[in-house]
């Protein structure tokens, strides 16, 4: 992930530092007419925008779900999304951006987490019974933001009209009522119907909230802009909110923020080096190989797809070890894994990944709900176990003391991350000080550290041995523009930025 610590938002310029009239703090709700319409990337683009235009800016979004999450400083954990908007804000992301985060488990349970801690597992029913309490809690945090800064750029959940479940939806323009904010509405053109889908949300919106709809965006364009002409003017003629751009499609170099997005990756960089990424049913934290996508073929391979002949395979984070450990091992991937590991190909385990790769996981009931022995790969000398209810949470920075014909090369230097997982992993061969494990071969790697591959010694250490087992050369690719940047003067070039302005200000 580029620029985390302090991004400079110095691309182009679009506007000398301004303020709003008045005092009070504004806000902007963009909501989509589905899931995966671009809500998320759009907050990430005004976040840029407006922080580029000299305003105090931070991100919101009271409910999501996702199993990717991120770590803030003071070892909150918040939805990924929400961390790379600071980051494009310029500002550092707190659990109040993100205070209600639900990460699924299966069995229509997901963990709760509650202003960044773990509140509890709760099935579907049991959640929405305590939806007053959850809405207290995100009303705090929006205050909360109020009272720092300038400007609140609110992201929607999922789609904005779901009518069964809209008398309990904290996520969408709830939100945008509690605080008067004017709402934008993004449709995705990329899968069909994208008028019927903007006018048909519009219309199921409560009068009330079909009132704060002030514009809409049409998302992932791969034609010609002129040919919409003619339905972009009869939808305003219909409903009366404009249309204010329509946006291209593009591989944006943000990360993603859920597994959903694991069918638009276009299959990596030009480096000749294959490395499959294992896609267990519960896969966390996927982005942790989004570095990867931008230098070297990456394929995410599912428990019943094909693993063919990788240089490197990579174990992945999970949000429930337990299970996804079992299907790997009854799937029959677990065997080929470890065929390849024998032949001297790099096995790389990211937190769950890197329990699976240990001898064995000991459940006492927390991860699996009753109390077992699995057997791990057995490519690593630890042991796991899930003997409480508690999950680390932390940034961190560790020193390689590992070595090894992967590691060898950058033995002593400093690898940063973060780490959010739940069990205690039992090793006397760590990797990074305290952290992690190797084998003896020094080919099988397993750590608890996120985030590893944004790292460049770590993925030059490790692509620099896959490519000598290959015999092919290496050439870690030269620093690449700043991606907050590049997606902003996309999305600005193709929105009413001037008409977008005159909405946060005017509010409603």
């Amino acid at each position: 992930m580029d620029n985390k610590e302090n991004p400079s938002g110095s691309g182009k310029s679009t506007g000398s530092s301004t303020s709003f009239s008045g005092g009070r703090t504004r806000y902007i709700t963009v909501l989509g007419t589905q899931s995966h319409a671009g809500k998320s990337v759009l907050v990430t683009a005004l976040c840029r925008i407006l922080r580029r235009k000299g305003y105090h800016v931070a991100p919101y979004k009271s409910q999501n779900m996702s199993l990717n999450s991120w770590i803030t400083k003071d070892g909150k954990e918040i939805g990924i999304a929400q961390a790379v908007q600071a980051f494009a804000a310029g500002v550092e992301p707190t659990a109040d951006m993100n205070p209600i985060l639900l990460k699924p488990k299966g069995d229509l349970t997901s963990q709760v987490i509650l202003l960044g801690k773990p509140f509890g597992d709760r099935k579907v029913g049991e959640y929405y019974s305590g939806i007053d309490e959850m809405l207290e809690a995100a009303k705090g945090a929006i205050g909360r933001l109020s009272g720092e800064y300038e400007v609140i750029v609110i992201e929607g959940a999922g789609g904005a009209a779901e009518i069964n479940l809209y008398g309990k939806d904290i996520a969408n323009s709830r939100i945008a009522r509690e605080v008067g904010s004017p709402i934008l509405l993004v449709g995705d053109i990329e899968r069909g119907g994208v008028f019927a889908s903007l006018y048909g949300t519009l219309m199921l919106l409560p009068e009330e909230d079909r009132k704060l709809v002030k514009g809409m965006i049409i998302n992932k364009l791969r034609g010609e802009p002129s040919l919409l002409e003619p339905g972009l003017e009869e939808l305003h003629r219909i409903t009366g909110v404009p249309v204010l751009g329509v946006v291209p499609y593009r591989n944006f170099r943000i990360p993603s923020e859920d597994s959903v997005s694991i069918a638009d990756k276009s299959g990596g960089g030009n480096l000749d080096i294959d490395i499959a990424v294992i896609r267990f049913s519960f896969i966390s934290n996927f982005t942790d190989f989004e570095p990867l996508e931008r230098i070297a073929k990456v394929r995410y391979v599912t428990l019943d797809g094909s693993l063919g002949a990788p240089d490197i395979v990579i174990l992945p984070g999970s949000k429930n070890t337990v299970n996804d450990l079992k299907e790997l091992r009854s799937s029959g991937l677990a065997e080929k894994i470890r065929k390849l590991a024998g032949e001297g190909v790099p096995v790389l385990g990211i937190c769950g990944g890197y329990q699976m790769l240990g001898r064995e996981v000991i459940d006492h009931g927390i991860e699996g709900g009753t109390e077992e022995t699995i057997e791990g790969l057995g490519l690593l000398p630890a042991v796991t176990f899930f003997d409480k209810y508690e999950k680390i949470t932390r940034q961190t920075s560790k020193r390689v003391t590992a070595g090894g014909p992967i590691l060898g090369a950058i033995q002593g230097t400093t690898v940063k991350g973060y780490e959010i997982h739940m069990g205690k992993t039992d090793t006397e061969r760590h990797v990074f000080d305290d952290d992690g494990c190797i084998s003896d071969s020094g080919t099988v790697i397993g750590t608890y550290l996120h985030d590893i591959f944004s790292n460049s010694n770590f993925v030059r250490a490790v692509l620099a041995y896959a490519c000598r087992r290959k015999g092919i050369g290496f050439v870690l690719p030269e620093g690449e523009t700043d991606p907050y940047d590049e997606l902003a003067d996309i999305v600005e070039e193709n929105l009413d930025m001037e008409r977008i302005m005159s909405i946060i200000e005017e509010g409603v």
